[in-house]
């Protein structure tokens, strides 16, 4: 059980102006997962549906929405929620096990992932304060539960859910516990989030009711002052937990990391890289059966800018020993299948009932690759993690020369940019 809660350690990072140059907003985050599963990267164009057509999530059936936006996503492979991603619109989400007062054994019905919740957030919201209601809205609509691994050592265990939610103006916080839930805005300077709900008294949206069922059930009295959401629903880990896991060591280490590269005003693109990278916090898992599945970044231009915003997606395990892909939406992406998982439809075992009950294999053709590249002999991986160092360094200066110039009759040179750049990836591994 240690280390199921131990598995629970990802975590989300946004640095705002004046902590970055030239308006920029910078997302960030580090997708920890069971070891055995694969994280697939997807791209999914926007789409119009008719009315009173039904949209399947991972467990449960929902109403779909009129138009849904083009996404681009890092999942687990056998989910149909995303652990992270971003939209056409240049918001991002990103989620984090938290745990709760109102967690227990009904956790275990089968409703909306808090990966769901990540996915439909940004295929129907065009900034992050819609996004924020999106999410909210359909959290006390349809509820959280169900399994969140597929991995038989960590079936059986449920979390609530906290995310990120960023766009090129501002970031929101939202925190829930049940179908309860507060938020926070960030406008400025750096921020992230843990395995912990971190909103007190800085409320600026609640659910309905929320101070009621605080008072009702003992976690909160008026006459105490403002209602400090943490303090009324969170409870720590029933169980020690080795340092490098601990959620509220790894928030103030994140925090510290994040203020250090912010210094100037000089966090950038590889500021966000370092903080991902970093070992010794726990923010880079590398244990026995838990580690970070994925990463994620994103570079978000102001609304006035004509430049796009970019998003770099590793699709492989250990952002230390990863190539941060860069991917912008544009018209005619050729995304191609070198970063998808297979498909087993209706035989799948996530999609069956019983669920689970057997393995199959969703390894992609990157994961693989990366896979036998890492088992190399100590000489070998370590000249090939230099020249991949190299090819990262390259990849970043050549896209951001090219989009200092960018004009909107250049985007056909930005459709199949990820692939190539995973076929380069795959050539180095070889």
């Amino acid at each position: 059980m240690a280390e199921d809660l131990a598995s629970l350690s990802c975590d989300s990072f946004v640095a705002l102006p004046p902590a970055t140059r030239d308006g920029l907003i910078i997302y960030g985050k580090n997708s920890d997962r069971p070891r055995s599963e694969v994280q697939e990267f997807i791209y999914c164009p926007a789409a119009d549906h008719a009315e009173g057509t039904k949209l399947k999530c991972t467990y449960i059936e929902i109403d779909q929405v009129a138009h849904t936006h083009a996404v681009a996503l890092s999942k687990p492979a056998w989910m149909w929620g995303a652990e992270m991603g971003a939209n056409e619109h240049g918001v991002c989400i990103g989620n984090e096990a938290v745990f709760t007062k109102l967690q227990g054994p009904d956790d275990s019905t089968e409703r909306l992932l808090g990966m769901d919740l990540v996915r439909l957030g940004l295929e129907r919201a065009a900034s992050a304060e819609a996004a924020m209601k999106v999410v909210s809205g359909l959290l006390e609509q349809y509820g959280q539960g169900g399994m969140c691994f597929e991995d038989p050592d960590h079936q059986n265990f449920t979390y609530h859910n906290s995310f990120l939610i960023v766009d090129r103006t501002e970031a929101w916080v939202l925190e829930t516990a049940g179908q309860l839930w507060a938020a926070k805005k960030v406008t400025s300077g750096v921020h992230n989030i843990s395995n912990l709900l971190t909103i007190g008294t800085e409320i600026d949206a609640m659910s309905a009711g929320l101070k009621e069922h605080a008072e009702k059930n003992g976690y909160w009295k008026p006459e105490d002052g403002p209602l400090d959401f943490a303090k009324a629903y969170a409870i720590p880990p029933t169980i020690p937990l080795p340092p490098i896991a601990e959620p509220q060591r790894r928030l103030t280490c994140g925090k510290e990391l994040m203020e250090k590269y912010a210094e100037g005003g000089n966090f950038s693109l590889s500021s966000m890289f370092q903080v991902l990278k970093d070992e010794d916090s726990g923010i880079c898992a590398v244990r026995e059966k838990i580690i970070t599945a994925g990463s994620m970044v994103s570079v978000l231009t102001p609304p006035s800018a004509t430049i796009p915003c970019t998003h770099w997606f590793t699709a492989t395990p250990f952002p230390d020993k990863s190539f941060f892909k860069p991917f912008v939406f544009c018209p005619d992406i050729k995304l191609g299948e070198l970063t998808k998982s297979p498909d087993y439809g209706d035989k799948d075992p996530a999609r069956q009932s019983p669920r689970f009950q057997e393995t199959v294999d969703r390894v992609h053709k990157l994961y693989a690759s990366h896979a036998l590249g890492l088992k190399k002999s100590a000489k070998d991986l370590e000249s090939r993690l230099s020249l991949l160092h190299q090819l990262q360094e390259e990849c970043i200066e050549g896209v951001e020369e090219f989009l200092q110039d960018y004009k909107p009759e250049k985007s056909s040179e930005l459709t199949d940019l990820f692939q190539n750049c995973v076929e380069s990836e795959l050539i180095l591994w070889k």
